[in-house]
């Protein structure tokens, strides 16, 4: 298993982090963001989709449950979605609303608070857990997929520290 961890000492660590991200992933990847309230998973997921081509506003899919984008990944036009589960009331409901067939190994899948639909929803290429310290956060990323240590391989990231 791929292990990748950083110390993100600010808004802009975390901005260059999810840039740095995007360029390393591909279409069909499952990644999943853990963190408490406040961590910069919705912050993440912005600045890895603006990398990724999305020009305008990216806001956390909390009551929407999934918000798609068209995006470029590895020079390719791709598309994204982006999953909060928050506010998600059972599994079911995930199954229910048919966003499983979102993970079809064409899409890029990022899902905050999976632990809110965990029974049903595949397991992730990539697990990425954000942690709050001090006025950064701490970034630790697993790879749990051939792709997900591919894509961790090929990402570049050196923190400012």
């Amino acid at each position: 298993m791929q292990h990748f961890t950083a110390h993100l000492k600010d808004e802009a660590g975390t901005a260059a982090f999810g840039a740095a991200l995007s360029h390393a992933l591909a279409p069909g990847l499952a990644v999943y963001l853990h963190g408490d309230l406040g961590s910069g998973k919705t912050a993440l997921t912005r600045a890895l989709l603006h990398a990724a081509g999305h020009a305008g506003p990216v806001k956390s899919p909390t009551y929407t449950l999934a918000e798609p984008y068209a995006i470029t990944l590895a020079g390719q036009p791709a598309s994204a979605v982006h999953f909060d589960l928050y506010r998600l009331g059972s599994p079911e409901e995930f199954l229910d609303a048919g966003f499983r067939e979102h993970f079809n190994g064409r899409n890029l899948c990022i899902v905050e608070w999976p632990e809110n639909a965990a029974s049903v929803l595949p397991v992730p290429d990539i697990d990425i857990f954000l942690t709050v310290k001090g006025p950064g956060r701490d970034v630790e990323c697993h790879a749990l997929s051939d792709q997900g240590t591919q894509c961790i391989d090929r990402l570049h990231f050196a923190p400012n520290l």
